[in-house]
C-alpha cells in the first residue's frame, strides 16, 4: 500500500470528494503475523478474572480409610449407615464427590507481560495488514462492494449520533454487505459458556476509527450488531487482529487518518510516543524466491559453484591411488617411491 501515495475521501453519500489525504508512513510498516500472533495472545490473557474452587470442596465428609485385610481399596471411606453413601470412598480425585486434583487457586499468574516496543510493533502491523486488500478477505470480510482499501470517509460521520444515519452510511460506502454477514453469523456457543453470560458466537464486522476526542460517532454504531468503534489514539492488536488474525476491516474518517503521521511518526518527524521509532522493512522486496532466483544471482552463484565443483573434484580423489594427487600433495613422494623401489631391488 505504500506505493499509493494519495488516498481518496468519500463522503457520507458514497460519493467521491475533492479532498485527497496522503497515505500515513505506518501503512508501510513490515507485517509481522508472528509478532501479532504473540502480542495478542498475551494483551488477551489480561483480562482474564481469577477462578479457584473451593478450598473445601471434596473435603465436607467424614471419612477414614479402613486400612488393610478388608480386601477393599485403602482409600478413606464414609463412616455410618443405612445409607448408599456409607462406605464409598471420599476424598480422592478418582472418588465420586472427592476432590479435583490439584485444585485451582486464585493466586495462578494470569497476567503476561508483554514488552511496549513489542505490543506497538504489533499495532503497527495491524493497521498496515488492515490497507491489503487480499489479507482483509482471507480474514473473511465482506468488501468487493466498497470502492478502495484502506477505506476514508468524510469528518461529518464524526458528528452523527443516530443509528439509522450510520446504516445509511454504511450502506453509501458499499460496507452494509460485511454488516450483514456478522448479523447472520451469530449461533448459539458450543459448551458450557452458555451459562456463562456468553451465550451466543458472532463474527466481527467492521472497525470504525475516529479522531476527536469529544465525536458521538460511538452512539450511531453502537447497536450495530458487529460494528466496533475506536478513538485512534487507542488503537490495540485487540481490535485490529482479532484472535491474532491480521487483515481487520477498517473504517477511517478523514480525522483521524490525518493524525496517523503525528502519533506513529514518519522517516522526518518524531512519533507522539516517547522514544519510538517505526519499525522499516529489512528488505524492499519480501519475495526472497524470485531474488534467488534472479539470473544477476544465479549468474554469480554457478560461477562459484563451477569454481569449487572442480577443486572438490580434484580434493576427492584418493592420492594413495592417484600419484598426480599424490605429487600435488608431497612433490618428495617421486624420490621416495624411487629410494623404496631401490633398497627393495638391493634386497
Amino acid at each position: 500500500m505504500s506505493t499509493r501515495p494519495q488516498i481518496s475521501v468519500f463522503s457520507t453519500s458514497g460519493e467521491v470528494t475533492q479532498t485527497t489525504i496522503a497515505l500515513p508512513t505506518v501503512f508501510s510498516a513490515p507485517i509481522r503475523a508472528d509478532i501479532v500472533h504473540s502480542v495478542y495472545t498475551g494483551v488477551a490473557k489480561n483480562k482474564r478474572q481469577a477462578y479457584a474452587v473451593s478450598e473445601k470442596a471434596g473435603h465436607q465428609t467424614s471419612a477414614e480409610s479402613w486400612g488393610t485385610g478388608r480386601a477393599v481399596a485403602r482409600i478413606p471411606r464414609v463412616s455410618g449407615g443405612g445409607t448408599h453413601r456409607a462406605g464409598q470412598g471420599a476424598f480422592g480425585n478418582m472418588c465420586r464427590g472427592g476432590r479435583m486434583f490439584a485444585p485451582t487457586k486464585t493466586w495462578r499468574k494470569w497476567h503476561v507481560k508483554i514488552n511496549l516496543k513489542e505490543k506497538r510493533f504489533a499495532t503497527a502491523s495491524g493497521i498496515a495488514a488492515s490497507a491489503v486488500a487480499p489479507l482483509v478477505l482471507a480474514r473473511g470480510h465482506k468488501i468487493e462492494t466498497i470502492p478502495e482499501v484502506p477505506l476514508v470517509v468524510s469528518s461529518d460521520v464524526e458528528s452523527i449520533t443516530k443509528t439509522k444515519e450510520a446504516v445509511a452510511i454504511l450502506k453509501a460506502i458499499g460496507a452494509n454487505r460485511d454488516v450483514v454477514k456478522a448479523i447472520k453469523s451469530k449461533k448459539l456457543r458450543a459448551g458450557k459458556g452458555k451459562m456463562r453470560g456468553r451465550r451466543y458466537t458472532q463474527r466481527r464486522g467492521p472497525l470504525v476509527v475516529y479522531g476527536k476526542e469529544d465525536s458521538t460517532v460511538y452512539k450511531a454504531f453502537r447497536n450495530i450488531p458487529g460494528v466496533e468503534t475506536v478513538n485512534v489514539k487507542d488503537l490495540s492488536v485487540l481490535q485490529l487482529a482479532p484472535g491474532g488474525h491480521l487483515g481487520r476491516f477498517v473504517i477511517w474518517t478523514e480525522t483521524a487518518f490525518s493524525l496517523l503521521d503525528s502519533i506513529w511518526g514518519t522517516e522526518s518527524t518524531a512519533s507522539a510516543k516517547s522514544g519510538y521509532t517505526l519499525p522499516t522493512n529489512i528488505v524492499s522486496s519480501s519475495d526472497v524466491t524470485r531474488i534467488i532466483n534472479s539470473a544477476e544471482i544465479q549468474n554469480v552463484v554457478k560461477a562459484a559453484g563451477e569454481k569449487y565443483t572442480k577443486r572438490a573434484i580434484t580434493q576427492k580423489k584418493n592420492p594413495l591411488k592417484n600419484k598426480q594427487v599424490m605429487l600435488r600433495l608431497n612433490p618428495y613422494a617421486k624420490a621416495f617411491a624411487a629410494q623404496k623401489l631401490g633398497s627393495q631391488k638391493a634386497e
